[in-house]
């Protein structure tokens, strides 16, 4: 598809940590910005690691948005808005409340929400209330899975819903390799994921304490942001009381994670409930063997026994025993890797999602 002229969207997230949401918020403006006249991102909460991988033609701006309204940023979103001479605000997730205050001061400008919430229809109380009053404001909607395309068309007000899959970007983005992993060579397995819930990851402990990964020298990678809170502690806790010290590594939040993947031979994730994860496309992409829970939309990238394994979140025997099987056969590894390799960016490639999302638009 040519540049298409007379388009100005930014990417609007409340937050640049790494996580699902964030990283297609990034991968959104980046992908757009040589199909359009002006693509950007605005950070309105937080700055984080994912700045580093936007491209220097994506227009940026961190707006340091305070308490629940925080007028003085809003006022300074409007100015860039008026400035570039945007007229669509992709809001993912959470800040869609900041677009709805922008677009009262600034009524011209349409919104299109990014739905990333794997639990949607678990929610209840005033979020899904305050979203259901506000989406009157809202232009279209778009889904990580048919479950909330489905809930957003029987609750939102706005009738142009659709879900798109999340994707992976093929920009090349200039970030320093500098993380090394422990532990050897062909015998490393990553889990990329913040430590906080649903994430799971005392779940993939145990199971990977009492496998046959340690007596075959293969050590677990644990990359995510770590708060540092209760969640954590607990992690720590159980690497001291089962002497994993040298076997399991903890590495806090990273950016370059696609070095960290070609570190790696075995990807795994292990929510409790995920919307479309990121995650695997990036395991993928790396052409890593998966092992993942099979919660929301895994079973769509994954299918068990063909591109990867999947297994029941809350069972660390299941799990164990997957684990098992995938640790013990090479060749089921780079079958499962390669496999799911050619569907990634066959499915799931920017360029294969971004020219349907500009179709969409207009």
């Amino acid at each position: 598809m040519k540049s298409i002229p007379n388009i100005r969207i930014i990417q609007l997230i409340d937050s640049l940590e790494p996580g699902g949401a964030e990283r297609m918020a990034v991968s959104y403006a980046n992908g757009l910005f040589d199909k359009i006249d002006f693509s950007g991102l605005v950070a309105t909460r937080k700055e984080g690691a994912l700045k580093e991988q936007l491209l220097p033609k994506v227009s940026y701006l961190f707006i340091n948005k305070q308490g629940r309204f925080g007028l003085k940023s809003v006022l300074t979103l409007r100015a860039f808005l008026k400035t570039n001479k945007v007229n669509i605000i992709h809001a993912h997730g959470t800040s869609f409340f900041t677009a709805v205050l922008v677009k009262i001061t600034l009524p011209t400008i349409k919104i299109i929400w990014h739905d990333h919430h794997g639990n949607r229809l678990s929610k209840k109380g005033i979020t899904n209330k305050v979203l259901k009053a506000v989406s009157i404001f809202f232009n279209g909607v778009l889904t990580v899975n048919t479950e909330i395309e489905q809930w957003a068309k029987n609750n939102l007000i706005t009738k142009k819903v659709a879900y798109f899959p999340n994707f992976i970007s093929s920009t090349n983005t200039k970030v320093e390799s500098k993380t090394i992993l422990k532990g050897c060579d062909g015998k490393r397995i990553v889990f990329l994921a913040n430590l906080k819930e649903p994430k799971n990851h005392l779940q993939i402990l145990k199971a990977f304490a009492h496998s046959n990964s340690i007596e075959l020298g293969w050590t677990l990678h644990l990359i995510g942001k770590d708060f540092n809170d209760d969640y954590s502690n607990e992690l720590r806790a159980f690497i001291a009381a089962n002497k994993l010290y040298n076997l399991v590594f903890i590495y806090d939040s990273c950016n370059d994670i696609e070095f960290i993947l070609n570190q790696s031979n075995i990807g795994v994730l292990g929510s409790t409930f995920e919307g479309f994860p990121v995650t695997l496309l990036e395991y993928g992409k790396s052409n890593l063997a998966v092992i993942s829970t099979n919660v929301g939309y895994c079973s769509t990238i994954i299918q068990d026994g063909i591109n990867g394994v999947l297994f029941n979140p809350n069972d660390p025997m299941e799990i164990e025993q997957k684990l098992n099987g995938l640790i013990g056969s090479e060749a089921k590894r780079i079958q499962y890797a390669t496999t799911l390799y050619t569907q990634v960016m066959k499915k799931y490639s920017d360029k294969a999602i971004i020219d349907k999302y500009l179709e969409w638009l207009l």
